[in-house]
């Protein structure tokens, strides 16, 4: 898998709150029918502060997700790209794994 650093690829979308040798803290604000530009994440967990409806494409097929507040997922690594498909505004915290 080639990384694509999610901060680099999209900046008005992601920052970093923390890193250290052990993880990296993000934060994501993905507003109503903006999108991410393809990004990568090692091992992660997410919890949404604001969730909403989003559409999650990877490897070219997309699945439609609706994401209560306060949800919280674990993913292992992968690339993919995200489409706030809502009317309200996605904001989350992201913690990546750095092993």
């Amino acid at each position: 898998m080639t990384y694509i650093d999610p901060v680099e690829s999209s900046p008005d979308h992601y920052k970093v709150l923390l890193e250290n040798e052990h993880v990296r803290m993000l934060e994501m604000i993905v507003p109503a029918g903006e999108a991410d530009n393809e990004h990568s994440h090692p091992d992660e967990t997410v919890y949404f502060i604001a969730g909403g409806k989003a559409k999650v494409t990877v490897g070219g097929e997309a699945m439609e997700m609706e994401l209560p507040d306060g949800a919280t997922m674990w993913h292992e690594a992968w690339t993919h790209q995200v489409t706030n498909t809502g009317d309200t505004e996605i904001r989350a915290i992201i913690v990546e794994s750095k092993k």
